[in-house]
């Protein structure tokens, strides 16, 4: 038991003033109290409305806006090259070869174009004026917020007569815009350094910023982008063309993935057009259990999907189930379902369309209900004629997809064993969950623990009221080489199921997830660092919501005990283990210095006050910065190729630190 309670949530303290004078100060509301925020004030007063979040994704954000502004004008066939440059002290500029944002002066507010686009908010070409066929900016709001959560910001726009210049700083311009030499160039150049007193960081990190950059070429097949890290003594950079587009983006997706295999070796793709707008699709299937769907709307990529993904997953389906019967693979009442025709598919969905309509300023759903039947259109009618014309390539996919089918089923069954097994014998189970009295999901949290030692220690040093108790035994499963059924019928993984409550795969509700919290304890050493990947792989094919929601914790234990006499100081790296032995000896005298190989060498109160009380504890959340490289990576790892997993291993070794042989 805790010695001293500890506090969790908000906790509100009321005071009752003694003067009625201050009771009507208190509750004072009227019109003087409204606020009227003018031009670009709103943005810097509430950043997050309009770029997500002042953490290092809302500061990548700005990159994309203007970036996005240039892909507009490749949309528009008036630009084919962008260039993208990180300068030192973390400055973008971002270049095209494009028309150039017009400079003349604007009816309405009687001053040049290109200085509303950076000043006024909704504000663009965007709104059916005729400038753009489509385009990826919705709102209008890019350049301005840009330009209001900048420290400073310089355009330049070159409309094949003059050169033309403006300079802005914290959102507000600085002297009108400046006409210069005569050029007969095309193009606009926007240079920009994110306000520090805003963002949490303002150091960009290369490879997201490559990422989104490489997507970019593949969307827009022949278009050249270039993009520069110049920030180093030595300067990174790409030059990113893809003229086989979607088409060029699934391969490298499968070149990437080292320890999959595909089952064709050709592409298979398909184009429509409807009313101005077009829906491509580019798709290929591995050997692998997983799904890897990426959908765009006007080069914007869809991360919660939308009516395109809706479109395609009911074609396929129906394909599947038409072609199956037809071919006698399916019998009687069998039936696809949408997650067995897409096991082990790598697909790229690219529509574009004149008025899209988007969730939210980051654009990340697409809600145009047309779109749904054009991509469903389309895929039905290509994939129909392609299966028709390629038997052999049909036949091994639909193989597939009834062994998917299958072990949907053999899940199924699995589940119901797993939850009647847990009704019936719940009370018998050896390293049964040890649950908290609190049920307020937002309180609460769950350490999952490897083996009885350091599951008694957890039990013995937590706080029962907010703090639940997992300990697993037996042989972990790999799950990047398992089916969902499989992973019902293991002992290891099915407590986790039962205990976290919200079901996994394509079941997972995560409104019924019962912890706040779920946090990984292992030990600081080799194994516990493969128990730790183990129970990461499974949370990232099975449960991936819960990471993307940030859910998932890993713990972190001391690695070092340092005492003499009766002063001790715990250390969670060889360099603090240093530190304390340095300040600890200043007066002469040698440090003992105890290295932790399990949890279980802590007692109840050493595990409490190191990596259980959220006073004191240090805990790294698990992320989802980027979904393709933690696939990758997962493969990679938990493949059941061998050669790519040493590969990775003789390339990485040099990076690790702390490893216990």
């Amino acid at each position: 038991m805790r010695s001293a309670p500890i506090e969790y949530g908000i906790r509100r303290e009321v005071r009752l003033d003694q003067t009625q004078d201050s009771n009507k100060i208190e509750n004072q509301y009227d019109a003087s109290q409204i606020q009227v925020l003018e031009g670009l004030d709103a943005v810097r007063k509430r950043p997050g409305m309009y770029i997500g979040s002042t953490g290092i994704n809302g500061l990548h954000h700005l990159v994309y806006e203007i970036v996005d502004n240039s892909i507009d004008e490749i949309l528009a066939g008036g630009c084919t090259e962008i260039n993208v440059e990180i300068l030192p002290d973390n400055i973008i500029r971002v270049s095209d070869n494009g028309r150039g944002i017009p400079v003349g002066i604007q009816p309405k507010l009687g001053i040049p174009a290109v200085t509303v686009v950076f000043t006024v908010l909704h504000a663009g070409g965007k709104f059916g004026g005729g400038g753009y066929k489509v385009s990826g900016g919705l709102h209008g709001v890019g350049a301005s917020v840009v330009n209001a959560l900048s420290d400073w910001l310089e355009v330049e726009v070159c409309d094949g007569q003059y050169r033309y210049y403006q300079r802005f700083e914290h959102g507000k311009e600085t002297a009108p815009l400046a006409k210069l030499e005569p050029t007969d160039k095309h193009g606009t150049q926007v240079a920009f350094k994110a306000d520090a007193t805003i963002f949490e960081t303002t150091e960009y990190d290369y490879e997201v910023l490559l990422k989104r950059l490489r997507e970019q070429a593949f969307l827009n097949a022949g278009v050249q982008i270039n993009f520069a890290d110049r920030r180093g003594e030595e300067v990174l950079s790409e030059h990113l063309h893809y003229e086989g587009g979607i088409c060029s983006f699934v391969e490298y997706i499968h070149s990437k993935k080292k320890a999959q295999e595909v089952l064709h070796p050709d592409v298979i793709h398909f184009f429509g057009e409807e009313n101005g707008s077009t829906a491509e699709v580019a798709l290929q299937y591995n050997d692998s259990f997983n799904t890897n769907l990426l959908s765009f709307a006007n080069n914007i990529h869809t991360i919660d999907g939308g009516t395109h993904e809706i479109g395609f997953k009911t074609a396929l389906t129906r394909v599947f189930n038409e072609y199956g019967k037809k071919a006698n693979m399916l019998k009687g009442d069998d039936k696809f379902k949408s997650e067995d025709v897409m096991e082990g598919m790598t697909a790229v969905i690219s529509v574009k369309l004149t008025d899209a309509q988007f969730e939210g300023q980051t654009k990340s759903k697409l809600g145009n209900t047309e779109i749904r039947k054009l991509v469903n259109d389309v895929t039905y009618e290509k994939l129909t004629t392609y299966f028709e014309e390629n038997p052999a390539v049909a036949k091994t996919i639909l193989e597939k997809s009834l062994l998917a089918a299958q072990a949907r089923e053999a899940a199924k069954a699995a589940r119901d064993r797993a939850r009647r097994k847990s009704a019936l014998e719940s009370a018998a189970l050896p390293g049964k969950l040890t649950d908290c009295s609190e049920r307020d999901v937002e309180l609460t949290e769950i350490f999952i623990v490897e083996g009885d030692s350091a599951g008694g220690s957890a039990k013995g040093g937590r706080d029962s009221r907010y703090q639940a108790i997992l300990p697993l035994w037996g042989k972990m499963l790999n799950v990047e080489r398992a089916r969902v059924d499989k992973v019902y019928s293991n002992e290891k993984l099915t407590p986790v199921i039962l205990a976290l409550g919200c079901g996994i795969g394509n079941e997972l509700d995560i409104s019924k997830l019962r912890y706040g919290k779920v946090i990984v304890m292992a030990d600081a050493d080799v194994d516990g660092s493969h128990i730790r990947t183990l129970l990461l792989t499974f949370f990232f094919r099975f449960m991936r919501p819960l990471i993307e929601q940030g859910h998932i914790y890993l713990a972190q234990p001391p690695l070092f005990k340092v005492s003499k006499g009766k002063k001790f100081r715990y250390a969670f790296s060889d360099e603090e283990r240093d530190a304390a032995i340095a300040e600890m000896t200043a007066d002469g005298g040698k440090a003992d210095v105890q290295r932790y190989k399990g949890l279980g060498e802590m007692d109840p109160e050493q595990l409490w006050e190191t990596t259980m009380d959220p006073a004191r504890r240090t805990m790294k959340r698990v992320t989802l910065e980027d979904a393709e490289r933690a696939d990758e990576i997962f493969n990679i790892l938990m493949g059941d190729k061998v050669q790519p997993r040493r590969e990775f291993i003789e390339a990485n070794a040099k990076f690790v630190n702390n490893l216990d042989i």
